[in-house]
Order: structure tokens, then sequence, then C-alpha cells
């Protein structure tokens, strides 16, 4: 049922916001000229690695760096804004297609992130496909330490069920909806 709802989501969500997608991959790539998809590993259920997909919004020779250090890292000019939007997520909604991830799930962690593999091991929560959304990710994913993120995915495993999913992508909706934080 997750793996029909996964198709059936991911694939018409790439239908509707394909004109998005591309005239941000085209304002990418006039900023300098390169690829405006980004591609990295990252791991997947069971520890599978696999290649996410996301629109590039920092420069090309940036390293790999944790959600928690990205804010201290350069962004180009269209960098904000499709990140603030949820644009540069785009892309992943082909690795939905692909199998390698769902909608809901924990976030797909980097392989240097051990420590957090290691408590998503410990909580049942690297049996999941990791997800474009999910409860850490509504719960402020970018400010938290690698033990909020793994009790978050815990706690997510532990629910893991089709009505809870549906729930947290209505709650997702609703966040992408609303308006920016003012400053």
């Amino acid at each position: 049922m997750k793996r029909l709802t996964d198709i059936a989501v991911s694939g018409t969500g790439l239908l509707v916001t394909s004109p998005i997608l591309l005239l941000a991959m085209l304002l990418v790539w006039l900023e300098d000229r390169h690829s405006p998809i980004f591609r990295q590993q990252r791991v997947g259920k069971d520890g599978e690695p696999f290649e996410i997909l996301k629109l590039r919004s920092m420069p090309v020779s940036t390293p790999d760096v944790e959600s928690a250090d990205a804010a201290e890292v350069k962004l180009t000019r269209m960098g904000p804004i499709i990140r603030r939007t949820n644009v540069d997520e785009l892309p992943q909604l082909l690795c939905i297609l692909r199998g390698d991830m769902s909608i809901v799930g924990p976030r797909p962690a980097l392989p240097s992130q051990t420590g957090l593999l290691d408590m998503r091991e410990a909580n049942g929560a690297a049996s999941l496909k990791p997800g474009l959304t999910g409860l850490a990710q509504l719960r402020s994913y970018d400010g938290m330490s690698p033990e909020e993120k793994a009790a978050h995915d815990g706690e997510y495993a532990a629910q893991n069920n089709p009505l809870y999913d549906l729930g947290l992508i209505f709650k997702t909706g609703r966040y992408l909806l609303s308006p920016p934080p003012q400053y």
C-alpha cells in the first residue's frame, strides 16, 4: 500500500510541479552553466547506499556538510529562494519513483553521520525507506542534534502506518503553504 501511494503521489507531484522545477533548473543553470541537479550518496533502507537528487542551491565546489551546518555554506543567488520554497527537494520525487525513498520517513543521512545511523539502527528507523518528509522534519530537523533526530525517527518507526503518514503529509502541506517567517 505504501509503495503504491509513493508512486501515485510522487508521479502526480512531478507532473504538477514540472513547470516550476524546469524553470528553477534553468535559472540555476544560467547562473553558472553547471548542472542544476545535485547528486550525493546517502544511506537508505537497511543501510543501503543510494544517490539522492536535489536542485543545486550551493556552488559546485561546496563540500558535503550535514544539514545542521548548511546555514554556514555559501548559496547561489537562487539558493535562498529554492530552499525556502522547498523547490530544491522536488527532484527527490524521482528518487521515490525509483524506489530509493518514500514520501514519509526519516530523512536520508550522509554516510558520515555514523552516530545518527547507529541510533536509527537501535530504534528500528533504519529498516524504513528515507522520506521526503517525516516527523523529525516537521519538528525543525535542521536545528536538532543527532539524538533528537533519532528519537523522532524512532517514534515514527513505532507509529508507522498509512493514517499516520497521511497526517504527516497534510502537516507538511500546511507548512509549505504557510507564509515565510518574518525576521
